[in-house]
Protein backbone atom coordinates (compact mmCIF):
# COMPACT_ATOMS: atom_id res chain seq x y z
CA UNK A 1 0.00 0.00 0.00
CA UNK A 2 3.00 2.14 0.31
CA UNK A 3 2.71 5.26 -2.56
CA UNK A 4 6.16 6.15 -4.41
CA UNK A 5 6.69 9.70 -4.37
CA UNK A 6 9.56 11.48 -7.04
CA UNK A 7 11.34 13.17 -3.62
CA UNK A 8 12.84 10.15 -2.48
CA UNK A 9 13.51 11.83 1.30
CA UNK A 10 9.85 12.56 0.78
CA UNK A 11 9.56 8.33 1.51
CA UNK A 12 12.59 8.60 3.41
CA UNK A 13 10.56 10.96 5.99
CA UNK A 14 7.51 8.59 5.95
CA UNK A 15 9.10 5.16 6.41
CA UNK A 16 11.45 7.32 9.98
CA UNK A 17 7.78 7.53 11.32
CA UNK A 18 6.66 4.31 11.07
CA UNK A 19 9.84 2.91 11.81
CA UNK A 20 9.53 4.98 15.27
CA UNK A 21 6.22 3.96 16.01
CA UNK A 22 7.11 0.32 15.23
CA UNK A 23 10.41 0.83 17.70
CA UNK A 24 7.70 2.56 20.46
CA UNK A 25 5.36 -0.38 19.98
CA UNK A 26 8.02 -2.69 20.35
CA UNK A 27 9.06 -1.18 24.14
CA UNK A 28 5.60 -1.12 25.15
CA UNK A 29 4.98 -4.90 24.18
CA UNK A 30 8.29 -5.68 26.29
CA UNK A 31 6.52 -3.63 29.14
CA UNK A 32 3.25 -4.88 29.18
CA UNK A 33 5.45 -8.59 29.26
CA UNK A 34 7.66 -7.81 32.14
CA UNK A 35 4.81 -6.01 34.35
CA UNK A 36 2.95 -9.09 34.16
CA UNK A 37 5.93 -11.46 35.02
CA UNK A 38 7.26 -8.94 37.56
CA UNK A 39 3.51 -9.20 38.99
CA UNK A 40 3.56 -12.79 38.82
CA UNK A 41 6.92 -13.46 40.18
CA UNK A 42 7.25 -10.79 43.16
CA UNK A 43 10.39 -9.28 41.01
CA UNK A 44 10.63 -5.90 41.93
CA UNK A 45 13.77 -5.13 40.22
CA UNK A 46 12.11 -5.90 36.96
CA UNK A 47 8.98 -3.67 38.17
CA UNK A 48 11.32 -0.81 38.12
CA UNK A 49 12.69 -1.70 34.93
CA UNK A 50 9.22 -1.46 33.46
CA UNK A 51 8.88 1.90 35.26
CA UNK A 52 12.14 2.99 34.23
CA UNK A 53 11.96 2.08 30.72
CA UNK A 54 8.80 4.72 30.42
CA UNK A 55 10.87 7.47 29.55
CA UNK A 56 12.11 5.78 26.63
CA UNK A 57 8.30 5.76 25.68
CA UNK A 58 7.60 9.08 26.10
CA UNK A 59 10.79 10.46 24.19
CA UNK A 60 9.77 8.10 21.07
CA UNK A 61 6.44 9.54 21.18
CA UNK A 62 7.73 13.67 21.18
CA UNK A 63 10.09 12.36 18.17
CA UNK A 64 6.53 11.40 16.29
CA UNK A 65 5.39 13.84 16.78
CA UNK A 66 8.48 16.39 15.50
CA UNK A 67 8.51 14.00 12.74
CA UNK A 68 4.84 14.23 11.72
CA UNK A 69 4.55 17.80 12.11
CA UNK A 70 7.66 18.51 10.03
CA UNK A 71 6.54 16.27 7.16
CA UNK A 72 3.01 18.38 7.56
CA UNK A 73 4.89 21.64 7.00
CA UNK A 74 7.06 21.04 4.45
CA UNK A 75 5.45 18.23 2.46
CA UNK A 76 1.35 19.16 2.54
CA UNK A 77 1.07 15.29 2.49
CA UNK A 78 -3.04 14.38 0.62
CA UNK A 79 -4.92 10.88 0.75
CA UNK A 80 -3.03 8.27 2.02
CA UNK A 81 -0.09 9.86 3.32
CA UNK A 82 -2.08 12.03 5.03
CA UNK A 83 -4.16 8.98 6.18
CA UNK A 84 -0.30 7.00 6.98
CA UNK A 85 0.93 9.74 9.39
CA UNK A 86 -2.53 10.70 11.31
CA UNK A 87 -2.16 7.46 11.87
CA UNK A 88 1.32 7.24 13.20
CA UNK A 89 0.33 10.65 15.56
CA UNK A 90 -2.58 8.89 17.16
CA UNK A 91 -0.82 5.40 18.04
CA UNK A 92 1.92 6.99 19.49
CA UNK A 93 -0.37 8.65 21.52
CA UNK A 94 -1.96 5.55 22.41
CA UNK A 95 1.50 3.80 22.79
CA UNK A 96 2.56 6.29 25.53
CA UNK A 97 -0.75 5.91 27.23
CA UNK A 98 -0.41 2.11 27.37
CA UNK A 99 3.33 2.19 28.64
CA UNK A 100 2.22 4.81 31.44
CA UNK A 101 -0.21 2.09 32.26
CA UNK A 102 1.92 -0.92 32.44
CA UNK A 103 4.35 1.28 34.44
CA UNK A 104 1.19 1.75 36.83
CA UNK A 105 0.56 -1.68 37.10
CA UNK A 106 4.66 -2.21 38.16
CA UNK A 107 3.90 0.63 40.79
CA UNK A 108 1.13 -1.43 42.17
CA UNK A 109 3.23 -4.55 42.36
CA UNK A 110 5.92 -2.49 44.54
CA UNK A 111 3.20 -0.95 46.56
CA UNK A 112 2.01 -4.90 47.34
CA UNK A 113 4.56 -6.54 50.45
CA UNK A 114 4.04 -10.12 49.41
CA UNK A 115 2.74 -10.69 45.94
CA UNK A 116 2.00 -14.58 45.92
CA UNK A 117 -1.03 -13.73 48.01
CA UNK A 118 -2.35 -11.33 46.12
CA UNK A 119 -6.22 -12.70 44.98
CA UNK A 120 -6.52 -14.02 41.75
CA UNK A 121 -2.85 -13.61 40.56
CA UNK A 122 -3.44 -16.49 37.37
CA UNK A 123 -6.39 -14.15 36.66
CA UNK A 124 -4.94 -11.41 36.14
CA UNK A 125 -2.09 -12.92 34.45
CA UNK A 126 -4.33 -14.55 32.04
CA UNK A 127 -6.05 -11.18 31.48
CA UNK A 128 -2.24 -9.51 30.83
CA UNK A 129 -1.59 -12.11 28.47
CA UNK A 130 -4.51 -11.47 26.04
CA UNK A 131 -4.05 -7.71 26.33
CA UNK A 132 -0.32 -8.48 25.21
CA UNK A 133 -1.47 -10.32 22.33
CA UNK A 134 -3.46 -7.72 21.68
CA UNK A 135 -0.93 -5.41 21.57
CA UNK A 136 1.66 -7.83 19.61
CA UNK A 137 -0.92 -8.27 17.08
CA UNK A 138 -2.01 -4.79 16.36
CA UNK A 139 1.34 -3.65 16.13
CA UNK A 140 1.90 -5.96 13.29
CA UNK A 141 -1.03 -4.89 11.62
CA UNK A 142 0.19 -1.66 11.87
CA UNK A 143 3.45 -2.70 10.28
CA UNK A 144 1.75 -4.57 7.30
CA UNK A 145 -1.07 -3.26 6.88
CA UNK A 146 -3.29 -5.60 7.28
CA UNK A 147 -6.81 -4.70 7.90
CA UNK A 148 -8.44 -8.26 8.71
CA UNK A 149 -6.04 -8.37 11.80
CA UNK A 150 -6.96 -5.45 12.73
CA UNK A 151 -10.25 -5.79 12.66
CA UNK A 152 -9.67 -9.19 14.70
CA UNK A 153 -8.13 -6.83 17.16
CA UNK A 154 -10.91 -4.42 17.68
CA UNK A 155 -13.32 -7.57 18.12
CA UNK A 156 -11.44 -8.56 21.10
CA UNK A 157 -12.27 -5.51 22.94
CA UNK A 158 -15.56 -7.09 24.07
CA UNK A 159 -13.49 -10.29 25.66
CA UNK A 160 -11.27 -8.12 27.82
CA UNK A 161 -14.25 -6.59 29.14
CA UNK A 162 -15.63 -9.95 30.10
CA UNK A 163 -11.99 -11.29 31.40
CA UNK A 164 -12.23 -7.97 33.62
CA UNK A 165 -15.59 -7.96 34.72
CA UNK A 166 -14.99 -11.53 35.75
CA UNK A 167 -11.50 -10.95 37.48
CA UNK A 168 -12.91 -7.52 38.94
CA UNK A 169 -15.80 -10.30 40.72
CA UNK A 170 -13.45 -12.35 42.07
CA UNK A 171 -10.92 -10.06 43.82
CA UNK A 172 -14.31 -8.56 45.67
CA UNK A 173 -15.06 -12.15 46.44
CA UNK A 174 -11.49 -13.28 47.55
CA UNK A 175 -11.47 -10.10 50.18
CA UNK A 176 -15.11 -10.56 51.15
CA UNK A 177 -13.73 -13.90 52.23
CA UNK A 178 -10.58 -13.17 53.69
CA UNK A 179 -10.53 -9.17 54.99
CA UNK A 180 -6.60 -10.11 55.38
CA UNK A 181 -6.74 -9.38 51.83
CA UNK A 182 -8.11 -6.36 51.48
CA UNK A 183 -5.03 -4.21 51.08
CA UNK A 184 -3.63 -6.12 47.80
CA UNK A 185 -7.29 -6.58 46.98
CA UNK A 186 -7.24 -2.94 46.56
CA UNK A 187 -4.03 -2.69 44.20
CA UNK A 188 -5.25 -5.84 42.60
CA UNK A 189 -8.36 -4.06 41.69
CA UNK A 190 -6.21 -1.24 39.98
CA UNK A 191 -3.91 -3.35 37.88
CA UNK A 192 -6.73 -5.20 36.57
CA UNK A 193 -8.49 -1.87 35.51
CA UNK A 194 -4.62 -0.93 34.23
CA UNK A 195 -4.61 -3.28 32.22
CA UNK A 196 -8.34 -3.64 31.08
CA UNK A 197 -7.41 0.47 29.50
CA UNK A 198 -4.22 -0.97 27.89
CA UNK A 199 -6.53 -3.22 25.65
CA UNK A 200 -8.67 0.28 25.01
CA UNK A 201 -5.88 1.61 24.04
CA UNK A 202 -4.82 -1.20 21.65
CA UNK A 203 -8.66 -1.02 20.18
CA UNK A 204 -7.89 2.81 19.48
CA UNK A 205 -4.48 1.41 17.38
CA UNK A 206 -7.31 -1.23 16.02
CA UNK A 207 -9.24 1.75 14.24
CA UNK A 208 -7.07 3.92 13.05
CA UNK A 209 -5.12 1.39 11.52
CA UNK A 210 -8.32 0.48 9.60
CA UNK A 211 -8.54 3.61 9.07
CA UNK A 212 -5.24 4.19 7.28
CA UNK A 213 -5.69 1.44 5.25
CA UNK A 214 -9.50 1.65 4.03
CA UNK A 215 -9.86 5.16 4.70
CA UNK A 216 -12.59 4.53 7.31
CA UNK A 217 -13.17 3.78 10.77
CA UNK A 218 -15.47 0.66 11.71
CA UNK A 219 -19.16 1.73 10.68
CA UNK A 220 -20.40 0.48 13.66
CA UNK A 221 -20.15 0.92 17.81
CA UNK A 222 -17.30 -1.17 19.67
CA UNK A 223 -18.43 -4.46 20.68
CA UNK A 224 -18.58 -3.23 24.30
CA UNK A 225 -19.33 -5.66 27.67
CA UNK A 226 -21.26 -5.27 30.35
CA UNK A 227 -18.95 -2.40 32.49
CA UNK A 228 -18.90 -3.56 36.19
CA UNK A 229 -18.89 -0.22 38.67
CA UNK A 230 -16.03 -0.24 41.19
CA UNK A 231 -12.58 1.04 39.89
CA UNK A 232 -12.57 4.40 37.84
CA UNK A 233 -10.77 4.60 34.72
CA UNK A 234 -9.11 7.74 35.56
CA UNK A 235 -7.96 6.73 38.63
CA UNK A 236 -6.81 3.70 37.72
CA UNK A 237 -4.94 5.44 35.27
CA UNK A 238 -2.67 7.69 38.25
CA UNK A 239 -1.19 4.83 40.06
CA UNK A 240 -1.34 6.59 43.08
Amino acid sequence: MTVQHTVRSYDSELEEVTNRVLSMGGIVEDQIRNAMQALVDGNRTLAQNVIDSDQRVDAHEREVDELVTRIVALRQPMAEDLRRIKTALKSASDLERMGDLAANVSKRTLIIEDTSRIPQREALRRLGAAVYNMTTDIMNAFRDGDADLAERVWRQDEFIDEMYSSVFLAILADMIADPKLIASGTQAHFIAKNIERIGDHATNIAEMVTYMILGQVPDRDRPKANSVIGVDGETADNGS
